[in-house]
């Protein structure tokens, strides 16, 4: 190992720490909003319908995939969630819809799920699945 890769800061683990804290966070703040938490449970697969683009193709797939695991889109929810609510106007399922998807995204990166890049298994964390063993393997 040389000079830079001992310092090199791990970010990927990093990563993977703070989405389970927000994981967790998200848990809390749909409780302490008065929304049913296992909705969180109910809709997580869902999101992962995305991946049904690598049936089109692995440049397809990571497009389709990338475009719903990331937190630009529930991040856009909550924010009209609150506009809303700043209006006097009850929309807490919207509320709902963007914990449920922020949560999906925060457990898959916590568990090392990143944005997909070549294929499935090369993502932003790094690689997962058999390419990640197959990489640590000595030799």
């Amino acid at each position: 190992m040389n000079a830079a890769q001992k310092n090199k800061v791990p970010t990927a683990g990093v990563q993977r720490i703070e989405n389970g804290a927000l994981a967790a966070m998200l848990v809390v703040v749909v409780i302490a909003l008065g929304q049913p938490w296992w909705m969180l449970l109910v809709a997580f697969l869902v999101f992962d319908l995305s991946a049904l683009g690598y049936l089109a193709g692995k440049h397809t797939g990571a497009f389709t995939y990338n475009l719903v695991h990331n937190y630009t889109a529930p991040a856009l929810i909550g924010l009209g969630y609150a506009v809303l609510a700043i209006a006097g106007i009850d929309a807490g399922w919207l509320a709902l819809v963007a914990a449920c998807w922020a949560f999906h995204v925060a457990v898959d990166r916590a568990l090392g799920y990143g944005l997909k890049l070549e294929d499935f298994s090369q993502t932003h964390l790094g690689r997962i699945g058999k390419a990640a063993a197959a990489a640590r393997a000595p030799g």
